[in-house]
């Protein structure tokens, strides 16, 4: 991958090297090329002078004696040597016949002599006659203390050229080599550099798409290594924590979920955040449905949103009972309270919701049971008192009114016994304070053996009863309790049966369990009342009820019975057409621990 961090390095290394590399050659390459021109004009500078002064020493005065001493020098000197006087005129040229070449006054090295009057001029220019480069050095030729011309000695460049270029080439070569070793040494500096920070980098990557197990398991020295043990530390802290803060998220989570109580988180907006499975239930929606809607477009229910309204204004507790009636009626007791953030701002709040309703309809049921007992207790303590008065105030004389008065003192006192047993024997058993003893019993046997003790009352009515044919139906339970719930639901349908009516016992037998029908073709039940036949106290005509000796507490009676035995009842009946009880009990009892 060509953006890869050594590639990076390395090119930027290199880069630099590069060009610190090519400015290093070329200064140098100048260094040497100046160096190498100041050599050869001190040459050329030198060999004028012994030239010149050669001539003096000869004594030459006409320009053909001047001709042949440069002629003659020139033999053994390798520059080519020419004489040129004050106005420019060529005298003598080792190379050339004087008096063919041109005036030299406006060659450079000429004028920087004879104008500028320097010790020694200097020109390098191209020859288009040579067809190459020539450096150019005079020196002045003094005259009675005046520059009477210049002694000019000049060399062809081609030589140095060609030195110059093999400097050059040598220099690009050592430049190169220098270059390819900085370059491999750059790129092991820059693997190693690179190599740990590529890989906390894909660490830090790999960290931030919530992958905590990820290492530099690579151990670089130096600052790269302190970094290295860093990140892993980091990452390591980010495990523990990302784990307590799942761990967390699980209980509350389990928490909300399991709880029986609403709870609904609701933002400044009025938006819902959160809310739980009860609290689904509750307004008769999935949680994740209702989450990010407006409260007042859940549940539809305009107490429960003017109380949240009310705490997001005031941001005070607020403590009420709220009335549901969609999806069902239901009595709940709000508790709201707003959560604030870490610098104290109300940020929404938190609704708890406890459905009460079914406390409210025991509390209900409690006053009634109250009023009820007070009310049936009532009237056979006032019959008592009255005829008791009446016979203490003188109705004792006559025999035949005390005893009427007695008998109907000892009925009502009966009754009263009945009423109070009745309710402490259901006390007793809503308490679990009489075990079941479990034991195999014959159901038939035990309709027929019940049936004998209520066959008087039935014929007193002329009423038909029919029983299961005799076949043995065993399961496990307690026998008394058997027979009473057999007792309770016969006495009721004789009670409620008028004469020359029927009643009709029959037992199914199934797999598992045993139906017992008991029906009878009594004055019946309305649909209603239906729901309320094993309440306490409830009756369906409560003078009849009265009359008969009842105490309004059999059915309850029953359905704890039932209850006990892990069993079920169920009722079904039309009001002038008679009454069916169901009772269906297990074969075999689950043995409590």
């Amino acid at each position: 991958m060509i953006h890869k961090l050594w590639v990076r390095i390395t090119f930027s290394f290199l880069l630099l090297m590069s060009s610190l590399l090519l400015l290093s050659g070329f200064f140098l390459a100048e260094i040497m090329k100046n160096t190498y021109y100041d050599l050869k004009k001190n040459q050329l500078s030198q060999t004028a002078s012994l030239v010149l002064k050669s001539i003096e020493m000869n004594g030459a005065q006409t320009q053909a004696e001047l001709q042949n001493t440069i002629t003659e020098l020139s033999t053994t000197i390798n520059p080519r040597l020419t004489m040129i006087n004050r106005d420019g005129t060529v005298l003598a040229d080792s190379e050339d016949d004087p008096r063919k070449m041109e005036n030299h006054i406006n060659r450079p090295e000429v004028q920087q002599v004879i104008k500028d009057h320097k010790k020694s001029g200097l020109s390098i220019r191209y020859s288009g006659t040579l067809g190459y480069s020539m450096m150019y050095v005079t020196i002045p030729i003094n005259q009675d203390g005046e520059v009477a011309g210049v002694m000019r000695a000049s060399l062809m460049l081609i030589n140095i050229e060609h030195a110059i270029r093999k400097l050059w080439l040598s220099l690009a070569l050592v430049l190169f080599t220098a270059l390819l070793l900085t370059g491999l040494i750059g790129m092991r500096l820059a693997k190693g550099i690179s190599g740990p920070v590529e890989e906390m980098i894909m660490v830090s990557e790999k960290l931030k798409e919530k992958d905590y197990t990820a290492r530099v398991k690579t151990e670089p020295k130096g600052e790269l290594g302190l970094l290295a043990n860093a990140i892993n530390v980091l990452a390591s802290s980010l495990k523990n924590q990302m784990e307590k803060i799942q761990e967390n998220e699980q209980r509350l989570s389990g928490v909300l979920t399991n709880m029986m109580s609403g709870v609904l988180l609701v933002n400044t907006e009025g938006r819902i955040l959160l809310g739980n499975r009860a609290m689904g239930h509750m307004l008769g929606e999935a949680p994740d449905s209702f989450t990010g809607k407006l409260h007042m477009e859940v549940g539809r229910n305009v107490d429960l949103s003017a109380l949240i309204e009310l705490c997001l204004k005031t941001g005070k507790e607020i403590r009420d009972e709220v009335h549901l009636f969609h999806p069902k009626e239901r009595i709940l007791d709000a508790h709201l309270a707003p959560y604030v953030g870490e610098s104290g701002e109300v940020k929404g709040i938190i609704a708890v919701l406890h459905d009460v309703t079914d406390i409210r309809r025991l509390e209900k049921m409690r006053s009634e049971f109250v009023a009820n007992v007070s009310h049936e207790l009532k009237t056979p303590i006032t019959s008592v008192k009255g005829f008791a008065e009446t016979l203490l105030d003188g109705a004792m004389e006559d025999e035949e009114l005390c005893r009427s008065f007695l008998t109907i003192i000892y009925d009502e006192s009966d009754r009263l016994h009945r009423l109070i047993k009745d309710i402490l024997y259901l006390s007793s058993i809503e308490h679990h304070r009489i075990p079941l003893t479990i034991e195999n019993v014959n159901l038939t046997q035990a309709v027929y053996g019940t049936a004998d003790t209520v066959k008087e009352g039935a014929a007193k009515k002329n009423i038909d009863m029919t029983f299961p044919e005799k076949k043995d139906v065993w399961i496990e339970g307690e026998r008394d309790r058997i027979q009473q719930i057999i007792l309770n639901l016969l006495s009721n349908a004789i009670s409620y049966t008028p004469e020359g009516g029927e009643i009709s016992v029959t037992i199914t037998e199934q797999e598992n369990e045993v139906k017992l029908r008991i029906s009878d073709t009594g004055i019946g039940i309305a649909q209603k009342e239906l729901p309320r036949i094993f309440e306490r106290f409830y009756r369906v005509d409560k003078a009849r009820s009265r009359n008969s000796g009842g105490t309004g507490l059999g059915l309850a009676i029953v359905k704890h019975l039932v209850d006990s035995h892990h069993g079920t009842i169920n009722v079904e009946s039309m009001e002038g057409e008679g009454t069916t009880f169901i009772v269906t009990l297990p074969k075999k009892q689950e043995q409590e621990i």
